[in-house]
């Protein structure tokens, strides 16, 4: 089997939708092996910040000589990254050879009426791989909320880690921060840890509420306490238990990301699970990478790619733009249909001098002539460009012209097809 084809046959259940539910990817986990659940999974829920917190946990245990699996999603520009095993992506022969085994077990449940989706596939073949690879630790980002998301068949995480929770995915979650909260919660397990970061009032009590009902140790990222905390548009300083360490992501968002991890880092020390030293954690931080968030790819002019698609992270999003990047800027924006385009917008209302709004690559895309039509409501000068490497070339002349800063945000999709496109056109 081909590289090629092995994503064609994953990619063939995404017609099938995401659909929150358990019974169907149980189903297979018993016909491969219920041990692939009872690996040593830290488990990463919330609305913003995942990503980033994966990733800097992960990067620290990798470097204290954890054999680490990751498991994120969505990807930018390369399928692999969403399964990585000491920070580098799955072999693509090891993902063909797991395709291989495990889709006849999806056809014979497909046989049965019993339709297993692209992402419940997915995480089969991750948890599959981390066995196969006999990886110590397993830091797992949630796809889609927490309690009915598929990771979470997980039996007993050795911690569940709960980032910013705020409204997204309101029509399969819930209307109400509150009710996402539930959702999120779900990925807590009797008899465990749980961190969170720093939540509001409401969402705090329900956390520490199921915590506290299924018997877990909570441990909140406030208490993680920083000093000489410096920004900049490279990346974030800051001294921690009189370790100097360097950061390489941007935005004050960062800070309390984190703060997250290095919460759950230290709770998985304390209790045993783990064990590392201040030049590992300092080392480990100093080479987390996260793409497409707030991601500088160029200083001059300044080119910034950011995934921020929902109100939370467009806030961080708008707080990072108006600190680091100068006043006069452009943006290139492209958004999903079904995330709240308004509200998003209006915060970043007249912040740019122009906008060239374009279509994602997804089936959820919402038309660019629509989005211009939003954009005008916030913006001046709106530009529609459909084709999105044809829109950032626009873009990016503009910004040229004009000497202002370019910014690109809406969506990871936007991001991932961009982003290739954009180093190579910097090399030019």
């Amino acid at each position: 089997m081909t590289y090629e084809q092995a994503l064609d046959i994953i990619h063939s259940l995404d017609k099938f939708g995401s659909r929150p539910g358990l019974d169907r990817i149980k189903m297979l986990f018993d016909m491969l092996s219920p041990d692939l659940l009872k690996q040593n999974f830290i488990h990463v829920a919330g609305t913003n910040g995942k990503g980033s917190v994966c990733q800097m946990i992960s990067r620290v245990l990798t470097q204290s000589g954890h054999k680490t699996g990751l498991f994120i999603s969505p990807y930018i520009t390369d399928f692999c990254e969403r399964i990585q095993i000491n920070n580098e992506m799955v072999k693509r022969e090891e993902l063909c050879n797991a395709v291989e085994h495990l889709f006849p077990m999806v056809e014979k449940l497909n046989e049965q009426g019993i339709i297993i989706t692209e992402f419940e596939f997915l995480t089969a073949l991750a948890f599959y791989i981390y066995k196969q690879n006999n990886c110590d630790i397993i830091v797992c980002e949630t796809g889609l909320g927490g309690l009915l998301d598929s990771t979470n068949l997980i039996e007993k995480p050795l911690c569940s880690v709960l980032t910013k929770i705020d409204l997204d995915h309101t029509a399969i979650l819930g209307d109400t921060v509150e009710e996402i909260a539930v959702q999120k919660c779900g990925i807590i397990k009797e008899n465990s840890i749980t961190v969170t970061s720093l939540q509001c009032d409401s969402v705090n009590e329900i956390i520490r509420k199921t915590a506290n009902d299924k018997n877990n140790k909570l441990y909140h990222s406030e208490n993680v306490e920083f000093e000489n905390v410096e920004l900049s548009l490279n990346g974030t300083k800051f001294t921690f238990n009189g370790t100097e360490i360097t950061l390489p992501l941007c935005g004050e968002h960062q800070v309390e990301n984190a703060k997250v991890a290095i919460a759950t880092l230290n709770a998985l020390k304390e209790n045993g699970y783990v064990n590392f030293t201040d030049s590992e954690l300092k080392d480990g931080l100093s080479k987390a990478t996260n793409p497409a968030r707030f991601e500088l790819l160029s200083d001059s002019p300044v080119v910034v790619l950011d995934g921020a698609h929902n109100t939370n992270g467009i806030t961080a999003f708008k707080n990072a733009t108006q600190r680091f990047v100068g006043e006069k800027r452009a943006l290139l924006v492209g958004m999903l249909k079904d995330k709240d385009v308004n509200d998003a917008l209006a915060l970043i209302k007249g912040m740019f001098d122009i906008v060239v709004v374009t279509d994602v690559p997804n089936p959820r895309n919402l038309d660019c002539y629509e989005l211009a039509d939003i954009c005008k409501q916030y913006f001046e000068k709106v530009v529609v460009c459909s084709n999105p490497k044809n829109a950032f070339d626009t873009a990016y002349k503009i910004a040229c012209d004009n000497e202002c800063s370019l910014l690109v945000c809406g969506s990871l999709y936007l991001a991932g097809e961009l982003r290739p496109h954009i180093i190579n056109s910097l090399k030019k």
